[in-house]
């Protein structure tokens, strides 16, 4: 259990880290301002600030997100009539702004705030010591710190630094740059599995077992038979022969194999078989594999199994839409937690494998076209570059907000689906 909850906390921990770090760069290469990166969700247990940037640790290891500024996300705390305290430097412009009760500010100067502009005009009014007959202005600094009510210092966010102040394509790529990053994990993740266990395994269409009563065993395949051929279609390799026999659930199909050195043909029907909810389709054989241990192939490596599994996510994302949509074809944290568990069990190469998984996964959901989603986020540059200009914010933000709650009601069908299936 221990071993389990620790797994899932680094898997989820590095694919969250990795993608924020990819919008984290680009916005930064972009002149876009990060006011914050945040790793977990909730209170935060530890900040540190360097720059013009401060990093968090939040309590709940389930996420993560880079605060930009002028984003959607970035909200500004300040409201009229608050209580603030404020630093100013010898010049008499503030350089800190502080909301909270939990920090204080030497010879701070407090003040009822009444009015402010922290993007344009970089200025602040209200009155000091609760003197309401006299209302003071006070010049805000350019990279002036606001403490936000639960202690953690942020850099303002005036209007040059801003996110839709870059350009069109560099917030193209600011998007973009979260999945990216997660594809680029797995295929380092897809390496190292090479490496832990000494080399690429390369699956035959040569037959290692038939399981006994099996569809396979019961037409007459054999141990040794190489499958060269079904129906039509010359087989090649072991991921296209499953990807046939996975279309064809109770479907009589004509295997060619190579016995012998003479061709022989028998006729197979696959059939679908359940486990923990999920269907697949099979005919009870297991292939023969090679072991290559050169450097260059395992490199190679992360790169096909990367490609292997993008193909494979898109097969399925494509069968949800052809052969019906069902919960059990998604899954959400206690999904992941069940794997996390299961891979845990049979140690590091499994559960760096998982992590290549789900990397890729995390990358593909990331870019459909979902409102609140990179992907949807993506759609809407692509609408501004059609229409030349963005949407008005009031229209964007309707769009998000539809975005995050059709997200959240997934989720939460997505988890108890889970909940059902792995543990009820």
């Amino acid at each position: 259990m221990v071993i389990t909850i620790i797994a899932f906390i680094v898997v989820f921990g590095i694919l969250v880290f990795v993608h924020e770090l990819g919008h984290y760069v680009m916005a930064k290469r972009a002149g876009i301002m990060v006011r914050e990166f945040a790793i977990g969700m909730g209170p935060k247990i530890f900040s540190y600030r360097k720059n013009e940037t401060t990093y968090t640790i939040r309590i709940l290891p389930l996420g993560g997100y880079v605060r930009m500024a002028g984003n959607q996300d970035d909200e500004e705390e300040l409201q009229k009539g608050m209580p603030l305290t404020l630093q100013l430097n010898s010049e008499g412009q503030v350089t800190q702004i502080n909301t909270s009760q939990k920090v204080t500010l030497l010879n701070g100067i407090p003040l009822e705030l009444t009015d402010w502009d922290l993007t344009d005009g970089l200025w602040l009014e209200g009155y000091e010591n609760g003197q309401e007959d006299e209302l003071k202005r006070y010049v805000v600094d350019h990279d002036a710190l606001i403490v936000e009510k639960d202690g953690t210092p942020l850099q303002i966010a005036p209007r040059d630094v801003q996110f839709q102040e870059a350009t069109l394509p560099r917030r193209m790529l600011t998007n973009f740059a979260g999945p990216f990053n997660n594809f680029l994990l797995a295929i380092v993740a897809f390496a190292v599995v090479a490496f832990l266990q000494g080399g690429v395994v390369t699956t035959t269409t040569t037959l290692a077992t038939v399981q006994k009563d099996s569809p396979a065993y019961v037409a007459g395949l054999k141990k040794g038979d190489r499958i060269v051929q079904i129906n039509q279609t010359k087989i090649k390799n072991w991921r296209q022969l499953t990807q046939k026999i996975s279309q064809s659930a109770n479907q009589e199909l004509t295997v060619t194999v190579k016995r012998q050195g003479h061709l022989q043909k028998f006729q197979v029907t696959p059939k679908t078989k359940e486990v923990s909810g999920q269907k697949s389709v099979i005919i009870g054989i297991q292939s023969k594999q090679k072991l290559n241990s050169s450097v260059s192939a395992m490199i190679a490596y992360g790169f096909t199994a990367t490609w292997a599994t993008i193909t494979a996510v898109f097969s399925a994302l494509g069968a949800m839409f052809t052969q019906g949509f069902s919960l059990n074809d998604l899954g959400g944290p206690v999904a992941m937690y069940s794997f996390t568990s299961q891979a845990a069990h049979y140690g590091l190469t499994s559960v760096v494998s998982l992590l290549a998984l789900l990397s890729v996964n995390l990358g593909i959901m990331n870019l459909l076209p979902i409102p609140a989603l990179d992907g949807g986020k993506l759609v809407l540059n692509i609408v501004e570059a059609i229409r030349r200009k963005p949407l008005e914010e009031k229209a964007e933000l309707t769009i998000t907000l539809v975005g995050v709650a059709f997200l959240l009601i997934l989720m939460v069908l997505v988890t108890l689906n889970d909940l059902h299936r792995f543990f009820f």
